[in-house]
């Protein structure tokens, strides 16, 4: 499909409320939980659930921008050898390219949003520790 007719298409669909409870569901990692909230080619939006000690394998993706917003507890993130904390209302982008890894390294689960554009899905190359 090509961008100007998903962008047609999604004009014409009229805006309706989103919420966890009626979006798509997995489960990553064995303990952790992902929803979609908006799937589409150009935007994806996820909330996702780390349970404590959990961490995703670190990574980067060719073409997808990402940020990551924290609504409960703390996450550690390592960007391209950089390690930062972020706690509740803070966040951080991700420039496509830059090896990153989120880690639940507390013993609460931590509730993040995770923005991409477009969509990360399928855009994702694994890469080790430096």
């Amino acid at each position: 499909m090509t961008s100007a007719l998903c962008l047609l298409l999604l004009a014409a669909t009229p805006p309706a409320p989103i919420e966890k409870a009626g979006a798509e569901h997995y489960v990553w990692g064995m303990v952790n939980d992902g929803w979609h909230l908006v799937k589409q080619p150009a935007l994806s939006v996820i909330e996702e659930k780390l349970a404590p000690g959990s961490a995703e394998l670190r990574h980067y993706h060719r073409a997808a921008r990402q940020f990551f917003y924290i609504l409960t507890g703390e996450l550690t993130m390592e960007v391209d050898g950089h390690t930062y904390r972020l706690t509740r209302g803070q966040g951080i982008e991700i420039a496509p390219g830059i090896p990153h890894q989120a880690r639940n390294r507390s013993d609460r689960p931590v509730e993040i949003l995770v923005t991409s554009s477009p969509k990360s899905h399928g855009d994702r190359v694994d890469t080790p520790l430096p």
